[in-house]
């Protein structure tokens, strides 16, 4: 599913139109974005929650040459369903 069916899901469930589901859509990126640039974690209940983690720096190997290389430090996004969402889809 795209950006414009998610949209197109949204108003068919809410009864909103697609410009508002659209606005609401965005939104929801927008604040979702903002605070896990702040390091916060959301969380809905039975979807899931999002969280932020450090990945450690490495060592890594470049497949086409074999060389070890270094691979920096970073965050990295994080997604955990919640057992609702798990239980619906099994």
């Amino acid at each position: 599913m795209n950006k414009a069916e998610l949209i197109d899901a949204i108003a068919n469930e809410s009864g909103l139109s697609k410009a508002d589901s659209k606005k609401a859509l965005d939104a929801f990126v927008s604040a979702t974005s903002a605070a896990l640039k702040n390091n916060d974690r959301i969380s809905l209940v039975g979807f899931g929650s999002f969280s932020v983690s450090e990945r450690a720096a490495r060592t890594g190997r470049n497949p086409q040459t074999g060389k070890e290389i270094q691979i920096a430090a970073k965050k990295v996004i994080k997604f955990k369903a919640g057992s609702e969402l798990t239980d619906g889809v099994n």
